[in-house]
């Protein structure tokens, strides 16, 4: 098992809550990071760029005091995601932002980020990079990055189409850094079979939108809870790159989702700004992976790790 000395012996669970646009928050990130699993959220969610700073703040104190009252529990570091992308006018001034605050895990998606690299590395920090399959893995460890995000097919948002058992043991030959495994994991069996294959940890997203502290519509939680695998639309529809979103979400915007399999003519990558009349993807074009189909409840984040420990301890 090849983990970071920063989550070494950190951990309950191998498991690192993905950032979720939008969903993910502090309340979110600090009560997956006191349940044992590393909480994370996009620096973007923090609008405007100044509130960074304070929802770094606010998680290091949570959860130093609360480390502090309870000194036998394994409380997890957190971790933040940057946006590598010309569109990103803040991506420069958020890492600064993490350097002040020596933010332990950087994840970094889109475009390989040496910059960053050597920003976290400053401090003594880790960088995460997401990747969909081996080019784009090559790139990004040429980057110097401490541990490759595995995205594969049925994960929520800008998932790949490469099965697992083909993507983590073609990596595992020549990558000897940390390798987590995103796509459709939603239990604890889910989490021992990543390690079985030979990652390291679990990357887990859809399943925490359904929870009490994601900052998430209560609409959308329960459409998670309501849907299968047949109710997952892959498409590059809505931001140029493909995705998986929720059928009954596209339909909900009066959209039918058979029309949307292919790319919209002009469609770009969106940061969070649509000037398109109607329906704001990033905001009401809900995301969710394959794995919905083995949740059906919204329990608090404590609850639900007690439950992913006892069927993982199962597997």
């Amino acid at each position: 098992m090849s983990l970071p000395r920063c989550l070494d012996g950190k951990l309950e669970l191998p498991v690192l809550g993905s950032p979720l646009f939008i969903v993910s928050g502090p309340e979110l990130v600090i009560a997956q990071c006191k349940a044992g699993i590393v909480g994370s959220f996009p620096a973007l969610n923090a609008r405007p760029v100044e509130m960074l700073d304070q929802w770094l703040t606010r998680i290091e104190n949570e959860l130093g005091e609360y480390q502090a009252l309870h000194p036998e529990k394994k409380v997890a570091p957190y971790a933040v995601n940057q946006i590598c992308h010309a569109s990103n006018d803040r991506l420069m001034k958020d890492m600064e932002t993490c350097v002040k605050h020596k933010v332990p895990v950087i994840i970094t998606s889109l475009r390989p980020p040496a910059e960053l690299v050597e920003a976290a590395h400053s401090y003594g920090g880790v960088v995460f990079h997401d990747v969909i399959n081996v080019k784009h893995a090559r790139k990004a460890a040429e980057q110097g990055v401490d541990g490759l995000i595995l995205v594969c097919a049925g994960a929520g948002g800008h998932a790949g189409m490469l099965s697992p058992f083909a993507l983590v043991r073609e990596v595992k030959q020549w990558f000897k850094g940390t390798v987590l495994l995103s796509g459709a994991i939603s239990d604890g069996w889910g989490i021992a079979s990543a390690l079985a294959l030979g990652a390291d940890m679990a990357y887990m997203g859809t399943r925490f939108i359904a929870t009490a502290e994601a900052h998430a519509q209560d609409g959308y939680k329960q459409m998670i809870v309501d849907a299968g695998t047949a109710d997952i639309v892959y498409t590059p529809y809505f931001s140029g790159v493909n995705a998986n979103y929720l059928r009954s979400s596209i339909a909900a915007n009066g959209l039918n989702p058979d029309d949307v399999l292919g790319p919209r003519s002009g469609a770009k990558l969106s940061l969070g700004n649509d000037d398109d009349k109607g329906p704001k993807a990033w905001r009401d074009i809900w995301s969710a992976g394959q794995g919905a189909g083995a949740i059906d409840d919204v329990p608090a984040v404590a609850a639900l790790v007690d439950r992913l420990k006892t069927q993982y301890d199962a597997a």
